[in-house]
This record gives structure tokens, C-alpha cells and sequence, in this order.
């Protein structure tokens, strides 16, 4: 249990100036740039191989103003990406955090890319829902497994120390706020003490925490859980015992199109090419093309909770760039059919209610028009056979609420102040999409794990140093 006590005369057996939590994205980001500034960093992290959060994603960096874009003739603008950010979410993300995020993302690929030698490229064959420009970066496999491997090797070359099968129960803080250090269970169950100068939480949010989840977004107590189990909301309990601001607790990052029984991600590619989504009476239900995060809930409006992906040769093409994709299609989760007649029989759907959808779609798509639920379809988004289907259901992957920081990545307290020295980043930071799953842009999560991770880094390093 995640717990908070005053130091007495605590003993530590290991002393580091820096001390990290999580070696997810957000930690190892933490970790080298804080090492290139001449810190020491020492990473705990609760898995044997860090993985986290981070492996479970397909990978994507949004980034706005980079050299990759601008190779492929992509214009683009850390203000334009800003303004995208708050239009998702109203207007309610931390100004200073956006901004922060906004125009620190092409320094991070760039900088993880010639430094470390990440191979990005720019996703240049569709567009994510809210994104004015085409500013997704990803490794040639698209996974999120590849991304946390080369991190963790570009961790390990520069000799910083990871203590794996290790979990943090306990932060020990002097008075004034100051944190003196935590206790690890090490994975045979040792308890061991390490002291440090500076802390930062990049562990993790709560969607592994069910009573959290219900407290704070119970219209997905019953959803499938798609992130990782370690997530279990460490920071908010620890946040919460030592007064800090807890912010946007009921944002998180859904997803609507999550492969059942197969439990495989299918990439948001199939809609927004021009797939729809139709539920197990035939019809569409809601205007897909909004985002696949809050797309989760309306899925799991519908009968059964689950609705068919629906899409032709060409989104296949396009959405089998991601690993996850071919790897559905290995399992047999991909339908084919000749015709709609046949793609209604292999979904066992009323054949009649669903041409009448297909045909009406695909004429809006001739005439660039507009249909019920407010979604454009463009003529290049026509369909041919064969046709190609799979049935999906709704699913939370994280949660975006957490600890209030300022563009430094310091925790603030309930009255505005900062901690003398705690940092987050990550799921344990609240994120840049307001206080609903609605306002999630597609990339948030990596965004911030990545931008905000280097940025604490970077403070804490800075603060020791100074």
C-alpha cells in the first residue's frame, strides 16, 4: 500500500541525488536528461523489463515543426499544435503545460533521434482526428514495444542505474515538505531504503486501481482495462497524503475500437480513412470521426457492448503498417466478404439495416456531405469491395488526471506552491487533455510521458546543480 511518513531518523542504505520512479517513457526521458546534465539518476522500477504503459501504445510522438515533416513538405507549428490541444479539450488544459508540451515536442524527437538514434519518420498516409497537420512520429515497427526497448538501451549506454522488480510503498518527506526518500519491496519481498535529493514521479495514473476507476470515472468501471497492471495510482495516493493539487481526475484515455474477444488494438486508421462503425442491429450509433477515446463510452452504450469496425482493401492497407493490425489479422480477427450482402452475413447483422447505413455513407461520400450525427465524409474515403470487418469493443487504456504541475514539472501544493523538490511526469502528472476523456488528442499520453519526462529531467538536474 502506497503510504506517506515523516522522517525521524530514518536510515537509508543507498543515497542518489536523483531518484525516479518508473522507467515507462516518461522515467527513462527523466533519467538521460538529466545524466547529460551531469546528474546522477537512479531508476525504480516495479516490472523485471521496463515495459509499462509505454510498450502497450502503438509508439506515436504528435510533434509539431520538425525536420521530418518539413523532409516530407508538412507544414506545421508548435502554435498550431497548441490550438489543437485546447480545441479538443475546450479550453480546459493548463495553458503553461500545452504551451510546454506544444513547443518541447520537436526538441524531444529531434533530440532522441540524434542522440540516441531513435529511427522516427512522420506518418504521412493519414491524419489523426483533431491534428490540422500530419505530426505523428513513429518507429519503423509502430509499436510502443520497440520505442521503450531503444529507450532502455539508450539508458543502458549511458550507465544509468535501473533497479528492476522493485516497488516503491513509501515516501518519506522532512518537514517543510521536502522529500527525503522512499522504501522499496524488492521482488523477493526485502525492504530497502534510498535516500535522495530530488524525487520524480513518472510511475504511473490509476486505471489499475477498480475502486479509484469507480471513484473517479465510473461510466468505465466495467470497461475492459487495456494499460498495464502496475498502474495502480501511486501518485494520486501518494499526492493526496501530502497535500499536493490533484487535477482532472476524470480524465482518462479510452479507446473504441479494441479487438474481442482477441483483445488486439485495431488502429483508428479504419475509421478515419472512411470506416464506420455500426453496432449489432445494423446502424451507425454517433459520428465516429470525433476521436477513439470517447468513442470507448459510446461503444459501450451499444448492445453487448461491442459494434463492428467496418472498412475496405485499401483502409487495410493503410492500417497494416501497425504491428498490431497484422498481428489481428494472424488471429482471425479480420472478416472479409465479397459484398455487403456477404460482410452483413459474416457479422450476423440485419443485412437490410446495414446497407441501408453502407449506401447512404457512400453516397455522402460522392458528394462530400454531411450525415446525422454531424460526420463529413469526402470522396476519397469511398469504399470498394471486398469489404473487410471486425468486432470491437470499448476499452480504457490510462487516465490523464493527476498531480498539478508547473511548466518545470513541479508538484504544486493545494495552495499553489511547489514542492521543494518533487517532480512528475507521466500518468502520475495531470495531462493536457481537460477533465474528460472527450478532450483527448490523439498522442497525449506519449506527449506528455516524453516532453514533460525530458523537462523534469532537465529542472531537477538544474536545481541540484544550482
Amino acid at each position: 500500500m502506497s503510504t506517506v511518513a515523516i522522517v525521524t531518523d530514518e536510515k537509508f542504505t543507498i543515497e542518489t541525488p536523483l531518484l525516479i520512479i518508473g522507467a515507462g517513457a516518461a522515467g527513462l526521458c527523466a533519467a538521460l536528461a538529466a545524466t547529460e546534465a551531469g546528474i546522477e539518476a537512479l531508476v525504480i522500477e516495479r516490472d523485471a523489463v521496463p515495459a509499462g504503459s509505454t510498450a502497450l501504445s502503438a509508439g506515436l510522438i504528435p510533434a509539431a515543426g520538425t525536420r521530418f515533416q518539413r523532409a516530407k513538405g508538412i507544414t506545421d507549428s508548435p502554435e498550431l499544435f497548441a490550438a489543437d490541444i485546447q480545441r479538443k479539450a475546450k479550453s480546459e488544459a493548463d495553458q503553461s503545460i500545452v504551451e510546454a508540451v506544444a513547443h518541447g515536442a520537436s526538441a524531444l524527437v529531434e533530440w532522441l533521434a540524434d542522440r540516441y538514434g531513435l529511427p522516427f519518420d512522420v506518418i504521412d498516409n493519414f491524419n489523426y482526428s483533431g491534428h490540422s497537420a500530419m505530426r505523428m512520429h513513429g518507429l519503423p515497427t509502430r509499436a510502443g514495444s520497440e520505442l521503450i526497448d531503444r529507450l532502455r538501451s539508450a539508458a543502458e549506454t549511458s550507465d544509468i542505474s535501473i533497479i528492476p522488480e522493485a516497488v516503491a510503498n513509501t515516501l518519506f518527506t522532512e518537514p517543510g515538505d521536502r522529500i527525503r526518500g522512499i522504501e522499496i519491496v524488492r521482488g523477493d519481498g526485502t525492504l530497502e531504503r534510498i535516500g535522495c535529493d530530488a524525487l520524480i514521479l513518472a510511475c504511473n495514473g490509476y486505471g489499475g486501481n477498480p475502486e479509484l476507476v469507480r471513484r473517479f470515472i465510473p461510466e468505465m468501471a466495467a470497461a475492459l482495462y487495456f494499460g498495464h497492471p502496475g498502474n495502480r495510482g501511486d501518485a494520486v495516493i501518494w499526492g493526496d497524503a501530502l497535500g499536493a493539487q490533484l487535477t482532472h481526475l476524470g480524465a482518462y484515455q479510452g479507446h473504441g475500437s479494441v479487438a474481442t474477444p482477441h483483445n488486439i488494438l485495431i488502429s483508428w486508421a479504419v475509421i478515419m480513412q472512411g470506416g464506420i462503425q455500426i453496432n449489432t442491429e445494423g446502424w451507425r450509433f454517433c459520428d465516429e470521426s470525433r476521436g477513439y477515446s470517447e468513442q470507448a463510452e459510446d461503444v459501450l452504450r451499444q448492445p453487448g457492448g461491442i459494434a463492428w469496425n467496418v472498412f475496405d482493401a485499401r483502409i487495410a492497407e493503410v492500417a497494416r503498417q501497425f504491428e498490431d493490425f497484422r498481428n489481428a489479422e494472424r488471429a482471425g480477427a479480420i472478416l472479409t466478404g465479397g459484398s455487403v450482402e456477404e460482410i452483413a452475413a459474416a457479422m450476423h447483422v440485419p443485412a437490410a439495416a446495414f446497407a441501408t447505413e453502407w449506401a447512404e455513407v457512400e453516397a455522402l461520400k460522392a458528394i462530400s456531405g454531411q450525415e446525422r450525427y454531424g460526420r463529413r465524409f469526402t470522396p476519397d474515403q469511398r469504399c470498394e469491395p471486398p469489404f473487410h470487418a471486425v468486432k470491437v469493443t470499448g476499452a480504457l487504456f490510462h487516465t490523464q488526471g493527476g498531480l498539478a504541475i508547473d511548466a518545470a514539472c513541479r508538484v504544486k501544493r493545494k495552495d499553489g506552491i511547489v514542492f521543494p523538490n518533487l517532480f512528475a511526469a507521466g500518468g502520475a502528472a495531470a495531462g493536457v487533455s481537460g477533465p474528460t476523456a472527450a478532450g483527448y488528442l490523439s498522442g497525449n499520453g506519449l506527449l506528455t510521458a516524453t516532453v514533460l519526462g525530458r523537462l523534469a529531467g532537465e529542472a531537477a538536474a538544474a536545481q541540484l546543480a544550482g
